[in-house]
């Protein structure tokens, strides 16, 4: 596996880890952090399979745009583009005045996110 892949990996696992801590937070959990990164998760995994197959991609956290870069790789994954448009919007919205995000929409963010990080470490030949 290509080094650059490895640390699209190791930050979106940063990002995996945070969402989870905000996930389990008893007290003051901020459901707008872990959309955010989810969003963020699911983008550095998505980004590392664009890395892995040396395909170049745009400074982006439209998520269904690097979808639309990894089909051609990955033509089975269509299927998440509702996740990822999902995600895209989770990430963005949620972190300005205007909207907030709830528990319910955290929960939505971390099942996508999850569900993201399986499909690319599968793919990548990496533990799920």
């Amino acid at each position: 596996m290509q080094p650059l892949t490895l640390e699209w990996i190791e930050k979106a696992e940063g990002d995996f880890a945070t969402l989870q801590r905000e996930m389990r937070a008893r007290r003051l959990p901020n459901y707008d952090a872990a959309c955010f990164h989810a969003q963020q998760c699911a983008e550095k995994y998505l980004k590392a399979r664009l890395q892995e197959a040396n395909t170049p991609f745009p400074r982006t956290h439209d998520l269904e745009q690097l979808l639309v870069l990894v089909l051609p790789v990955e033509p089975g994954w269509s299927g998440m583009r509702p996740a990822l448009q999902v995600l895209t919007a989770y990430g963005v919205q949620v972190r300005y005045p205007g909207t907030s995000a709830n528990r319910a929409m955290a929960r939505e963010a971390f099942t996508h996110a999850r569900t993201v990080r399986v499909v690319v470490r599968q793919a990548l030949g990496l533990p799920v």
